[in-house]
């Protein structure tokens, strides 16, 4: 197989600096599961089309994580809670 790159924008870069260890080995997880398998996100339509959001949980708090994805490349984008997130991501 080979290898994936795996870019970070800075609206995601800031987020997850600010994380606790802990749930930076969470999100760790769920972008491994991106690499593995990009379609385990969904798709967005309109505005956002070509940008998929994962869903995952941390606790019990559910966590948003906007990428896009070609063959050999993943691209984070974005990484927080509902709360204003798809409005923040359109503004990226």
């Amino acid at each position: 197989m080979s290898k994936v790159v795996v870019k970070q924008m800075p609206a995601f870069k800031k987020v997850y600096k600010k994380l606790h260890t802990r749930h930076k080995l969470q999100v760790n997880d769920a972008i491994r599961a991106i690499i593995k398998d990009p379609n385990i996100g969904k798709e967005k339509r309109g505005d956002l089309s070509g940008i998929f959001v994962y869903k995952f949980k941390i606790h019990t708090q559910e966590i948003l994580l906007a990428y896009e994805w070609q063959p050999q490349e993943r691209l984070l984008m974005a990484l927080g809670v509902h709360e204003n997130f798809y409005r923040d991501l359109k503004n990226l």
